[in-house]
């Protein structure tokens, strides 16, 4: 079995760092310009550098989004760009648009590209054409099957990279309108809005002065609101199709989506990797993303079953029952010192989720200030706070309460 890759996101530095942290192999991240997450926070070049820095002191590797759709004013200042990507050695630039990838071809020569998902690639000729550009690996589009990646693994040896978790959007393979009509900020250039998550109300033709609403549940209705991909029950079959890497998406979520999903996958990965039976380990590790999730889990187009209940029609994940709080900055002699993130009282059941291995808990007995006071709660974002030790715990490991 070829070692199989577990991509996750990273917004900025500190998702970096908790990638690579809770097992992520290799991380996929966006620069200041040509990147469809505008809002992710995004890595200057200085920061890429950084980023390439640990990533090379940890073994791992990173990758670069230049995956918008350009207009001949989008490529004005490119050419540098690239250059300075090449410099900087990123493993992989991620491109869609054929001009980016001729561009890239001429300024960054040492570094490989992988095609995006934007590119809508659904076939083993149109794979191997990309092979035949000199390409190194493709993102499959969502909208393939998992028979379909094995057809394709089939007749072509490059690499294949697909989603297996994450939000979907509801246009074809993210080619999506809505934002450029309705806001005129252009998902294609890295502004997306959103509004597939927004209520809609129904206009009747005669009665165009009369919004007639469509109720799903109390907060409105969700006509073009997907739910999102959750593959985690079929890793194996993902695995055995020929994918190489297993791709979370995310760049705009939080640290704790970042670490809960990437070490998630990982164990997964690692499970099968050992000839274990992941199914054992499948309630457990489906309760950690039901317990984190934004809305309920589909499995999108790969399994040849496509129907209305891909739709998110009910309330937002009931199951959602695990709230982050803080994050272990450093342990010390005599307690462990904290970056609070949700409010938190002395006498709470903390739960630690650890890069690796089970998850510890711990009665909160003390909450000391940087003053060296105690205090009873912890209630503002980002205090700095220490409380009382418990072995096991390393930096870098996220506290939660479970409700």
């Amino acid at each position: 079995m070829n070692k199989i890759e577990v991509l996750a996101p990273a917004g900025n530095l500190e998702k970096l760092k908790i990638a690579y942290l809770y097992g992520a192999d290799a991380v996929y991240v966006g620069g200041k310009d040509f990147s469809l997450r505008s809002k992710a926070g995004n890595f200057t070049l200085e920061q890429l550098q950084e980023a390439k820095r640990i990533s090379v002191e940890l073994g791992k590797k990173l990758y670069i989004a230049l995956n918008i759709f350009p207009h001949n004013i989008d490529l004005e200042n490119i050419t540098e760009y690239l250059e300075k990507l090449d410099e900087i050695r990123v493993d992989a630039m991620i491109i869609s648009d054929p001009g980016i990838i001729y561009l890239a071809k001429k300024h960054a020569p040492n570094t490989p590209i992988h095609l995006s998902t934007q590119s809508n690639t659904l076939n083993w000729a149109g794979c191997q054409f990309w092979k035949e550009q000199g390409l190194e690996r493709v993102v499959l589009g969502r909208e393939v099957s998992l028979n379909e990646i094995a057809g394709i693994h089939e007749k072509t040896d490059i690499e294949l990279e697909a989603f297996v978790h994450g939000a979907m959007c509801m246009a074809y393979s993210g080619r999506c309108m809505l934002s450029m009509y309705m806001t005129g900020k252009s998902a294609n250039s890295g502004c997306c809005t959103h509004p597939c998550r927004w209520e809609y109300y129904v206009v009747e033709k005669q009665r165009d002065d009369q919004f007639m609403p469509i109720e799903e549940d109390e907060r409105g209705t969700y006509i073009f609101n997907s739910k999102d991909l959750c593959m985690l029950p079929y890793i194996e079959r993902f695995i055995d199709s020929g994918v190489t890497s297993l791709k979370i998406e995310g760049r705009m979520k939080s640290i704790h989506y970042v670490a809960t999903v990437t070490k998630v996958y990982r164990e997964a990965v690692n499970i099968i990797e050992a000839g274990g039976d992941l199914n054992v380990a499948l309630p457990r590790l489906m309760a950690e993303l039901n317990g984190i999730g934004e809305r309920d889990y589909t499995t999108g187009f790969y399994l040849d079953e496509t129907d209305i209940n891909m739709q998110q029609y009910e309330p937002f994940n009931v199951q959602k029952n695990i709230k982050f709080v803080g994050k272990v900055i450093e342990i010390l002699e005599d307690s462990i010192l904290i970056e609070q993130r949700n409010k938190f009282i002395i006498g709470d059941t903390l739960e630690f989720l650890l890069p690796s291995g089970n998850n510890l808990n711990i009665k909160i007995e003390m909450i000391t200030n940087v003053n060296g006071e105690s205090v009873d709660s912890a209630p503002h974002p980002k205090e700095i706070l220490k409380i009382n030790k418990i072995p096991g715990v390393v930096p870098g490991s996220l506290l939660r309460i479970r409700s």
